[in-house]
């Protein structure tokens, strides 16, 4: 730990001397990628100079707990006591610092979340979804902006992306792809019998274009009628736009503005994200890195969270954790559940089992 520390150290040196040079400022994206990890290395070094200073005023403080002075001996002892702890909790966030960081964290996403397995049900759930994480966005200062949507007629969604842009959104919330089923009484249900359903969610790091080239001829672009809700616009103009990136076959519309230009842009947005989330998971693959698990088929038994509501239970089965808040996690407080997979996440990565 100590080596990878000097090692960090050396490095963050090397990168204040990068910053100088008028070759990097001139490359946006290196400039972007090397200040984000001078943002890293500084929290495990500033780290590693706090503990370095409490291991030599403990050294001290332990030659004054021997002094003869009875007095002086005795509050020596004491600080000693409190350096001890300091040292630890310090080592313990050193661990914590040195954990490999996900350089997507800091960005934006883009949510997709479909009904799936259950019909009209499983649209209505995907509707709750799609309120449960808007109110958690809401009590975390952060932005929505609707991106696409197709309502169900019984209620919720067939589909609905969105994004949510803010403070490190995507280190929050990217555990929370996957299929997500419920358990309860439908309202449709005469008999009162309970019905499973499922809903996928995908979270998506925000890409950029610099992160992202996107040869125009690649791209078939067709224009047509928004529908649904929207006011006089709808259906009078062709604002809506539907992209597909011919190499890969994604697809992806956007029909929530006026303007199609801005539908457009919105579009072309979310086909970046989408190209760059395919490679990140290409990447992940290649890697072997099987803990994150991935969306799915959004079958029943492909689950990674169920809420049941008739024991007002939320259990995520990936890491065995279950809370009896069904009510609050509905909601938007979601910090409990997001906080034991961040931690169980790290503690996978500390052990070595990354």
């Amino acid at each position: 730990m100590k080596q990878r520390l000097l090692t960090a150290e050396k490095r963050l040196k090397e990168i204040d001397e990068e910053l100088m040079s008028d070759t990097v400022t001139r490359d946006i994206k290196r400039f972007r990628d090397i200040s984000k990890e001078r943002s890293y290395l500084s929290e495990q070094v500033e780290a590693f100079h706090k503990y370095q200073k409490t291991v030599s005023d403990l050294e001290d403080a332990i030659v004054m707990s021997n002094d003869s002075d009875p007095e002086i001996a005795e509050m020596a002892k004491e600080e000693v006591k409190a350096l001890q702890e300091q040292e630890t909790n310090l080592l313990d966030e050193i661990k914590g610092l040195l954990v490999p960081r996900d350089p997507n964290d800091d960005k934006n996403i883009v949510v997709e979340i479909r009904g799936a397995a259950g019909g009209d049900e499983a649209n209505i759930f995907a509707g709750d979804l799609f309120r449960m994480y808007t109110r958690y966005a809401e009590q975390k200062g952060w932005k929505i902006q609707m991106l696409d949507e197709n309502p169900s007629e019984a209620g919720g969604f067939a589909l609905v992306s969105f994004m949510i842009k803010g403070d490190s959104v995507y280190s929050r919330l990217k555990f929370e792809s996957g299929a997500h089923r419920v358990q309860r009484v439908p309202r449709t249900e005469a008999s009162g019998r309970i019905h499973t359903s499922t809903a996928t969610v995908l979270v998506m790091p925000e890409a950029e274009e610099i992160d992202i080239q996107i040869n125009p001829s690649d791209l078939q672009v067709d224009t047509y009628r928004s529908q649904g809700a929207g006011g006089q616009n709808v259906n009078k103009t062709e604002s809506a736009v539907r992209i597909t990136h011919i190499p890969t076959g994604i697809v992806v519309s956007c029909q929530t503005e006026k303007s199609q230009i801005q539908n457009r842009e919105i579009a072309m947005q979310m086909l970046r994200t989408k190209m760059y989330s395919t490679m990140l998971e290409e990447q992940q693959e290649k890697i072997g890195n099987e803990r994150r698990l991935k969306i799915g088929h959004g079958e029943r038994s492909e689950k990674i969270r169920t809420y049941n509501y008739p024991q007002n239970r939320v259990t995520d089965h990936r890491i065995g954790f279950t809370i009896q808040q069904l009510d609050r996690v509905m909601e938007g407080d979601l910090d409990d559940i997001i906080d034991a997979l961040i931690h169980y996440d790290q503690a996978m990565k500390i052990s070595g089992e990354e």
